[in-house]
């Protein structure tokens, strides 16, 4: 009896023995949860933070004369119009890409060999929007040469400026713009949730850089379509606070001062909801169109409203001593007539 209880607990101990064991060779490992937006965002602001530290993203129609003039195999100019529009007339020398190839076509450029590499669209808004995506993921020193034609094809002859910059001069807003101090910001939330299933922040950027050519331009919203519903939206007015109280703004409306540099990581970008659509407006809706591209890599529904101020109150802008003048679409000033630089 007593040989039969020692052998039974010399099997019970074997057996935990074998058990521990196999639990100290079969380790498990812990699931790793990247936080994609966050790992964009630092690393956009770690090469070169493109959007508050590269260099201007626009070049007036003036000074694109002047450089082709100079040179015109310094400046590589790509038109990102339809094919058709492109036929028509179109700036000498120009390549015709549209927005999903963008970023190949401008990989396929020697940047050494060029002052600028030029993009010119209708308004000036899909061209910021598309640069925006293309040089985040370009080095700092070729993003900076790359930049959209201001105002658009627009600035350069009034034959293209009837359908777009001629008819936004507008004033449907001037009783609506409202005077009031800026609200105090929401609290730091979250950042979006991305799941492109990459794991650094190069690879995550370039796959949503990808994404959001592929859809091509997608980023404007009309005032009017803001308008029958102000509170489904969070509005940014993305002025310096002195226009945001002179001419005024959305009525409530935050305001994000271009100059506090509000959508890096530890300034207020944190603050942005990530469940209803961010709509930013600007003067022209080029800079909220350039901006709104790199919120909606990091994942925001970013909106920019077409054609900006201009187009919501167009006359108060004018007046107003906090507006740039060259941020006013004045025809006589912004439509050159540069008719020997098309064929």
């Amino acid at each position: 009896m007593k040989k039969h209880n020692l052998l039974y607990l010399f099997f019970v101990v074997l057996f935990f023995a074998v058990g521990c064991k196999e639990d100290e060779e079969t380790p498990v490992t812990p699931t790793t949860t990247i936080d994609e937006a966050t790992e964009l965002v630092k690393y956009v602001e770690a090469n070169g933070d493109y959007i508050y530290s590269g260099a201007s993203f626009v070049m007036t129609a003036a000074t694109y004369k002047t450089e082709v003039t100079a040179d015109p195999t310094k400046i590589y100019t790509i038109d990102i119009r339809s094919a058709a529009d492109y036929t028509t007339k179109h700036l000498k020398g120009a390549v015709n890409v549209t927005i999903p190839n963008l970023l190949t076509h401008v990989k396929t450029i020697n940047f050494a060999n060029y002052k600028n590499v030029v993009v010119t669209c209708y308004s000036g808004q899909s061209a910021a929007y598309s640069i925006s995506l293309v040089r985040s993921v370009l080095p700092i020193a070729n993003a900076n040469k790359l930049v959209s034609l201001k105002w658009g094809m627009t600035s350069i002859d009034s034959q293209f400026a009837t359908t777009t910059w001629l008819t936004k001069m507008l004033n449907p807003r001037a009783t609506s713009f409202v005077v009031t101090d800026p609200p105090t910001k929401p609290a730091k939330g979250n950042l979006p949730t991305l799941a492109t299933g990459k794991k650094t922040g190069k690879e995550i950027l370039e796959a949503r850089v990808d994404a959001l050519l592929a859809a091509g331009y997608t980023i404007g919203i009309g005032d009017a379509t803001v308008y029958t519903a102000l509170t489904n939206y969070f509005i940014i007015n993305y002025w310096p606070v002195a226009a945001y109280k002179d001419p005024g703004h959305i009525e409530g409306a935050y305001n994000y001062d271009p100059a506090s540099k509000p959508f890096k990581l530890d300034s207020t970008l944190k603050t942005l909801p990530t469940d209803k659509p961010v709509v930013l407006y600007c003067y022209t809706g080029q800079t909220s169109a350039y901006v709104g591209a790199y919120l909606k890599l990091i994942g925001y529904d970013a909106k920019s409203i077409s054609y900006g101020g201009n187009s919501m109150i167009y006359d108060k802008m004018k007046a107003s001593a906090n507006i740039p003048a060259a941020n006013v679409f004045i025809p006589a000033n912004e439509i050159k007539g540069y008719k020997d630089l098309l064929e």
